[in-house]
């Protein structure tokens, strides 16, 4: 089962973190957290990696649909997006399927939220592919 929604950008790596913010913010997601893994790997296990950061991003108001039908999802909520460098010039963004909310606890209620949260995850994901002008 693919559980991503992803896009590869043809812009280097901070500009793409900066994209990706201003979209998912159209889209009525904040960004709570932001975990930089290649510092982290770096200070941690010595190890190097690509630019490499996970933007725990959410929508409140989703959130709290999902909650309200079942407590556990918090597991499952889609506010993780992968921002990471492919190259120079190029950088992957993936954000987690929101659809694994309905299918891992089989919950089929949760199926209104998860199809508001996945229209607008590819709504974000589409603007930053789109040309401007």
């Amino acid at each position: 089962m693919r559980y991503d929604l992803s896009v590869t950008l043809e812009l280097p790596y901070e500009k793409a973190v900066a994209e990706v913010r201003a979209a998912l913010k159209e889209q009525g997601f904040g960004v709570l957290t932001e975990i930089d893994v290649k510092a982290t790997m770096r200070e941690k296990l010595d190890a190097d990696m690509e630019p490499y950061v996970i933007l725990g991003a959410c929508n409140p108001t989703l959130a709290h649909r999902a909650l309200e039908v079942d407590r556990m999802i918090g597991l499952l909520l889609p506010c993780n997006v992968v921002v990471r460098a492919v190259g120079a010039e190029r950088t992957l963004v993936q954000a987690l399927d929101p659809r694994v909310m309905i299918d891992v606890p089989e919950r089929e209620e949760l199926r209104p939220v998860a199809e508001e949260a996945g229209k607008r995850i590819r709504a974000a994901l589409e603007t930053l592919t789109t040309p401007l002008g």
